[in-house]
């Protein structure tokens, strides 16, 4: 396993509750593939520097997990295809011990 850190943008228009079944989603990707979400933090909404999808806003989390390859493909894959995530980035934080 391998420590990362996630950021992503969640769309700022949604109401809390749908934001938070969006977040619960892409946390319980990591977590079905075996890993842990070790620490989350929410920024809340931040405007962007420059228009992104014709949004002024975003509400930015940032998670340190650890994980395997798998989660973090899928992880990738999901995120992706989400329209109520804005951006993301992954970064490996730690190699396995």
């Amino acid at each position: 396993m391998k420590k990362y850190e996630i950021m992503y943008i969640v769309n700022a228009s949604l109401e809390d509750a749908e934001r938070a079944k969006v977040m619960n989603g892409l946390h319980a990707i990591i977590t079905d593939h075996a890993g842990s979400i070790d620490q989350v933090e929410e920024w809340g909404v931040k405007e962007f520097a420059y228009e992104i999808n014709h949004m002024n806003k975003g509400y930015y989390v940032v998670i340190n997990v650890t994980a395997n390859n798998e989660g973090i493909q899928e992880f990738d894959r999901l995120a992706r295809i989400n329209n109520n995530i804005v951006r993301y980035m992954i970064v490996k934080t730690q190699d396995e011990e």
